[in-house]
């Protein structure tokens, strides 16, 4: 006898095209169409559609796609409509708070490392930079194989949680990185390109353009606050902790974690305000999840019958 496939629910099926279709609609109709939306609809389609196994892969990335929607969603309504930009204020913060005295006078971290850096350290931050998504992604993605369901739910709704709370960030203080107030002042000036800053010296060391690519896609350059490269990490680490882990890879994470924030400074790309701000909203996420929503009967359950969903 073969085995049958085991397709969706009439109502699994029709939750998963009302979705697609307000995705696509949404996204062509106030972002702007791109080749790959309809492609990706279709692979999701594909693969919840051709097996129960696939289908439960897709349920348990969720939080991940519903992340880069919202990150994509943001064009809709930039954050500098919504509030000023600040360029300036933030500039003066850092000075104050962690300005170094050299004999020209006090500058920024960032001005600091723009002049002090070599070969091996803008090497290691290309490298540690590389880590920023990927490797939160591979870790969840580790968790969810190797039969730690719930830990992974557990883990991926942060990792959204903590970006909901960074974007709202976004929007209530709309603010400048370093790298612009080193090239346009203290004007902001919207429509200004993302630029790559001091990790172009880590693409011109290995003739590779792979920060060049990335940065060049920024479309709002002025979303400095809070340091999201400077959270998720932060966020894996915890729960390496909490997962079956091996203690090899919590010292790598940790390891990982310093050298992303050293390289967010280190690069011009956040202010050192950034880099605390960011790793407080992955702790506040995680506190808030942990300890307020899982306490909630409603939502614990909730959390229950996913993970049942996704086993």
């Amino acid at each position: 006898m073969t085995n049958r496939i085991k397709l969706p629910s009439r109502k699994e099926f029709l939750i998963l095209v009302a979705c697609l279709l307000l995705w696509l609609v949404v996204t062509v109709m106030f972002v702007g169409f791109r080749p790959e939306h309809p492609m990706l609809a279709l692979l999701i389609a594909s693969m919840f559609l051709a097996s129960e196994k696939n289908r439960k892969l897709v349920m348990a990335l969720m939080p991940f796609a519903v992340f880069a929607v919202s990150y994509d969603w943001m064009n809709i309504v930039p954050n500098y409509e919504v509030n000023p930009v600040d360029v300036r204020d933030l500039y003066e913060a850092e000075k104050s708070l962690f300005g170094i005295t050299t004999a020209t006078g006090v500058v920024t971290p960032n001005e600091f490392f723009g002049i002090h850096n070599c070969a091996f350290m803008d090497f290691m931050a290309g490298v540690f930079y590389l880590c920023w998504v990927p490797v939160p992604i591979i870790f969840g993605i580790g968790l969810y194989f190797s039969r730690q369901q719930k830990i992974y739910l557990h883990f991926a709704l942060v990792f959204l949680f903590v970006n909901l709370i960074g974007f709202a960030g976004y929007y209530i203080h709309p603010a400048a990185p370093p790298w612009y107030v080193a090239n346009y002042g203290f004007e902001a000036i919207l429509g200004t390109p993302g630029n790559v800053a001091g990790l172009g010296r880590f693409d011109a060391m290995t003739g590779l353009p792979i920060f060049d690519f990335l940065y060049s896609r920024n479309s709002n350059v002025f979303a400095a606050v809070p340091s999201l490269h400077s959270a998720y990490m932060v966020i894996a680490f915890y729960y390496s902790l909490k997962a079956k882990c091996p203690n090899w890879l919590r010292a790598v994470f940790f390891v990982i974690v310093l050298g992303i924030w050293f390289t967010a400074v280190y690069s011009f790309h956040h202010y050192l305000i950034d880099v605390i701000l960011g790793a407080s909203c992955a702790c506040l996420g995680i506190f808030l999840f942990e300890k307020c929503l899982m306490k909630w009967g409603a939502f614990s359950r909730f959390i229950d019958s996913y993970t049942k969903y996704v086993s």
